[in-house]
């Protein structure tokens, strides 16, 4: 294929999960839009693949997207800086907590 064969197809293919995933998609029988949509994620009006993609602020990034924290980086999609204590902690839990085991310590 052509690039601009390939581009055409990966843009049906998304306009066609655009329409299935919608809550008001006629054509989708009972359970096939749910079935469709669990397998993609959406980040603000992008669908993406979980499996090699998360969302980040808003953006569709890759799950080994790294960044910095001090002198200590970071997975985006699986962890957060904490700025005020330059720690690494996982996503989801809070960064005014005390440091707990599972921790990284960053230095400036």
């Amino acid at each position: 294929m052509t690039p601009r064969c390939c581009t055409l197809a990966v843009s049906a293919a998304l306009c066609l999960l655009t329409v299935l995933c919608s809550h008001g998609a006629p054509v989708s029988p009972t359970g096939a839009r749910r079935i469709v949509c669990e397998l993609y994620g959406r980040c603000g009006d992008e669908l993406y693949d979980p499996a090699h993609y998360c969302c980040h602020d808003q953006a569709v990034v890759p799950l080994a997207r790294m960044h910095g924290c001090g002198n200590c980086t970071y997975r985006v999609c699986f962890e957060q800086c904490c700025p005020l204590s330059l720690t690494v902690k996982l996503r989801d839990q809070d960064c005014s907590a005390a440091a707990g085991p599972g921790d990284r310590l960053c230095h400036r």
